[in-house]
């Protein structure tokens, strides 16, 4: 008795051919997506073409809703020229991103290490770093409160009287010899550690999961070798967890829409001033540069991560 080579025991006959094992995982991908892609179709694609348009026309209540002018580009010169805080907190938008991104990230891979380990309570401890995504949308308006804004200013100790400040920390690194630059970055995100914890529910849950399905093989392996807990660390856990690093950093630049004080000017203009052109334009120059940001962070990112087949 002959058995049949492996790979045509996933060959599916359809349509008067066969499928291989990878045009299944190809149509499976497609599967997969199809959901988001039904989606996008029917309830953004139209909004998405209509801010477009609102960009570049005057809108004006008529008897049977708003009329538009064609008014070219100049809602995006306005931003750029006469907009008292537009541009501004575009760039700081911008900077709180670049000291965020790598924060989060480091830290939820830190903390998804630690509660992956064998330990009394672990559940309970999972469920405390994942509770503010639960509240989240709550957490967003107490935290805009000057009570709450008070509070977490203490706890960061941006205001130099906290609990943590970085002022010790920030004497520390350039007694040691770091540069002007990276003691900078390190201590603006100790200053920041509320707002990093805070955010970073999804990314720990999505390492924590990347974590569980490391073979414990491997590790068996690397022990019986004499490897050190350091080693399997930058040899195994983290070469199979660099996918899910990509995935983080695309999530965690599109989280930043909901709390930066970017998206609460756009809010604001577009239904508190009713100024639905400006707004769009706001939205589409925002949309633009993250858009920039995740091309160049994806190309430079996908290069270096490790793909387990």
């Amino acid at each position: 008795m002959t058995m049949k080579p492996a790979r045509k025991l996933w060959k599916l006959p359809i349509g008067g051919r066969s499928l291989s094992l990878s045009d299944k995982k190809s149509w499976l991908g497609v599967l997969f997506v199809s959901p988001w892609f039904i989606g996008f179709v029917f309830l953004f694609a139209v909004p998405l073409v209509q801010s477009l348009l609102y960009s570049v026309n005057t809108l004006e209540v008529g008897l049977e809703g708003f009329d538009t002018t064609f008014a070219g580009l100049r809602f995006y010169d306005e931003l750029f020229t006469e907009h008292a805080t537009y541009t501004r907190l575009l760039v700081e938008s911008l900077v709180d991103l670049a000291i965020n991104i790598p924060s989060i990230v480091v830290f939820s891979l830190f903390a998804a290490t630690l509660l992956n380990q064998k330990f009394r309570g672990r559940v309970l401890a999972r469920a405390i770093f994942f509770l503010p995504v639960l509240l989240a949308t709550n957490l967003i308006t107490v935290e805009q409160s000057s009570d709450m804004a008070m509070v977490a200013q203490n706890v960061s100790g941006a205001d130099g009287g906290g609990a943590l400040k970085s002022t010790e920390l920030e004497a520390l690194l350039l007694q040691s010899g770091f540069g002007s630059g990276i003691t900078s970055y390190i201590t603006g995100s100790v200053n920041r550690i509320y707002e990093i914890i805070s955010h970073s529910g999804v990314q720990i849950l999505i390492f924590l999961a990347g974590l569980q399905s490391v073979s414990p093989a491997l590790y068996e392996a690397a022990k019986i070798e004499g490897t050190t807990g350091y080693e399997a660390f930058w040899k195994i856990t983290f070469p199979m967890v660099s996918p899910l690093i990509l995935t983080n950093l695309v999530y965690t630049v599109i989280d930043s829409y909901n709390y930066n004080k970017l998206s609460v000017l756009i809010s604001d203009t577009a239904f508190d001033a009713l100024n639905f052109s400006l707004s769009a334009a706001m939205s589409w120059v925002y949309f633009a540069v993250t858009g920039i940001i995740l091309l160049a962070l994806v190309r430079l990112v996908s290069t270096k991560v490790f793909y387990y087949d």
